[in-house]
């Protein structure tokens, strides 16, 4: 068979510019004759003979525009060389095909081919990516091996791309489904190359035993650690890593911050959110060796720790990357950080290096019973704990695990027909400046049991610039002026529905903007969701307004919502549970704190 190509001919002609480029003619599969170009950033192509052919390629009657004509380096995952064999005309329009080459008929034809593997955005949905496949063929193999050389030296400086991955799947996350699910995407790392090494669970707490004692050689050796399942799954993972690696300093003991804030302070303690005291920012913490104290002895003002200590870190230059392809009930999570539940985008943001920061929530539970003796108990979570309400739902639905996500529904409307509440004491931290404060206490009110102040809302995105402001990817970021020498703390207590700490908007399909449609991902924030005992009726009127899309939850007299930083919690009398991220943890007495851009995380943020 003959290799060469006719040289007379520029149909199949390749050229190099004095700047690196590299451009000719090819045939773009199902699409026709077009002059492609490799420049600094990625490919481009364009119809060839467009002007003779009045918009149409030399393959058929198609107009170019209908098709995409570039793409980015950034954007491909994957270059493969696919032999000889057939490149194929347009899907229609083959009515002037003849005219268009006159001399040279041809629909279907043999020549050496290579394909770029990339992605496209759903027009309709943008965070969703759909796997995009070019084939370009060429008469001449020694020109498209050449291409291909140029195309893998480009993806090969595309840096933060990971190469071997340690891949955690849940078969049973979700309807059961994780294996299929990474089943299906696995396709994707194996044609980009990605090195995978599989751990599929075998039961509950697996994945953290393994992450808690792996050691830190083979942890090292991989670019990223990945979860393939739902948000309980990628928690339970991420706190088998941080338990055994992170120390920081514990937030403040509910009994500690309140009464020596009272020592300190002539104010008496206020009600309902009142600013209660004044506290100095630096403590001693008497549960921490004293050589971890000397390093790390306070919390800075954006919720980052300075002096953060990771002993015996196994990662030189920073932390390993998490990622989470969804199989579970709700990904909230991969909601909030690609904006679409699927697995095929998230696996796209992570081959691709997308990289961003999340915050995590370190809970310290003091006290399991009102009885029990003081003894810490850590956990980290990503995206929101909650008490109440969501405590009694998650731990009802234990019982009907068979049922699926569905559980969900049939349990959140039996804990919603019980209607129990709970006392408690929450104190927080005060995040708000005095001017915001004055004006969250002076809303107008024109509905009975609702606000009529709207405040502008910014919403987290892709390069958002409220998380990317003070992130500068080392261990945990700090701001320059960032530690106030006091810090003021507020109090409310009474009988409360629920009680929830958001890291995050938390979207999902139930709540399409989240229980707090503008927090961020990495701006060192809490949000703190307050409901007070109320009717039935009411209740049922908030859970409407988190259900449905440019609902306002937050914008009733019996909710309480408070941007913080840390916060005490202690219950009196009857008890529920806390839901860490899908996960029971009892406790009488907590404290929780917010570690500013803690986890790296493969995802680029919704585009909206």
């Amino acid at each position: 068979m003959e290799e060469g190509r006719d040289d007379e001919d520029s149909s199949f002609s390749s050229s190099g510019d004095r700047d690196g480029g590299l451009s000719g003619c090819f045939f773009l599969d199902h699409v026709g004759e077009v002059f492609l170009s490799r420049n600094h950033d990625g490919l481009s192509w364009k119809c060839s003979d467009s002007s003779d052919c009045e918009g149409t390629t030399c393959l058929g009657t198609i107009n170019c525009e209908n098709f995409e004509t570039e793409i980015k380096f950034s954007d491909i995952y994957a270059v493969e060389f696919v032999n000889y064999g057939l490149v194929h005309s347009p899907k229609s329009g083959l009515r002037h095909a003849k005219e268009c080459f006159r001399e040279r008929l041809l629909y279907t034809q043999e020549m050496y081919r290579f394909t770029v593997h990339g992605f496209q955005s759903s027009p309709k949905e943008p965070c969703l990516w759909k796997l995009a496949a070019f084939t370009f063929g060429h008469m001449d193999l020694q020109t498209c091996q050449s291409w291909m050389d140029q195309l893998n030296y480009s993806l090969i400086k595309e840096v933060e791309r990971p190469r071997n991955l340690l891949v955690f799947v849940h078969p049973k996350s979700g309807k059961g489904n994780g294996s299929k699910v990474w089943e299906t995407v696995s396709k994707i790392f194996i044609r980009a190359k990605v090195n995978t090494k599989v751990i599929v669970t075998e039961r509950a707490g697996h994945a953290f035993d393994v992450m808690a004692s792996i050691q830190n050689k083979e942890l090292h050796s991989y670019d990223g650690i990945i979860a393939v399942g739902g948000d309980g799954f990628f928690n339970e993972i991420l706190n088998g890593y941080l338990l055994s690696r992170l120390k920081v300093p514990l937030p403040p003991n509910p009994s500690d911050s309140f009464n020596s804030a009272q020592s300190r302070a002539s104010s008496s303690v206020a009600e309902s959110g009142d600013a209660v005291h004044e506290t100095d920012q630096k403590e001693h913490y008497p549960l921490l060796p004293d050589s971890v104290q000397e390093v790390m002895n306070f919390r800075t003002v954006n919720g980052s720790c300075e002096g953060i200590e990771y002993l015996d870190h196994p990662f030189t230059g920073g932390r390993p990357r998490f990622g989470l392809i969804p199989a579970g009930s709700t990904d909230a999570i991969v909601m909030c950080t690609t904006g679409a539940r699927d697995p095929v985008t998230s696996s796209l943001h992570i081959i691709l290096g997308r990289k961003l920061f999340l915050d995590a929530m370190q809970v310290v539970r003091w006290k399991t019973t009102s009885t029990s003796t003081i003894e810490p108990y850590i956990r980290y979570a990503a995206s929101f704990a909650g008490y109440g309400f969501y405590g009694d739902v998650i731990s009802e639905s234990e019982k009907y695990r068979w049922m699926g996500p569905k559980r969900y529904d049939y349990v959140g409307t039996k804990i919603f027909l019980k209607h129990r509440s709970y006392e408690a004491e929450v104190t927080y931290e005060e995040a708000e400046s005095e001017n915001s404060k004055a004006s969250l206490h002076s809303r107008s009110k024109t509905w009975p049991f609702r606000n009529t102040s709207r405040s502008e809302k910014i919403l987290c995105r892709a390069n958002c610039s409220i998380c990317n402001s003070k992130v500068d990817g080392n261990i945990v970021s700090t701001t320059p002026n960032s530690c106030p020498e006091k810090t003021r703390w507020c109090r409310s207590k009474g009988r409360f529905l629920s009680i929830g700490a958001a890291v995050m908007s938390n979207r999902n399909e139930r709540a399409p903007d989240g229980l707090v449609v503008d927090a961020h991902l990495s701006d060192g924030f809490l949000h703190l969701i307050l409901i007070k005992d109320c009717s039935r009726p009411k209740y049922l009127w908030h859970l409407t307004e988190l259900a449905k899309r440019g609902g306002e939850p937050l914008n009733f007299e019996f909710v309480e919502y408070h941007k913080t930083r840390a916060f005490t919690f202690t219950s009196f009398g009857e008890e529920s549970v806390w839901n860490l991220d899908g996960e029971i943890f009892e406790a009488h007495q907590l404290s929780a704190q917010v570690l500013r851009g803690l986890i790296p995380l493969f995802a680029s943020g919704p585009e909206i």
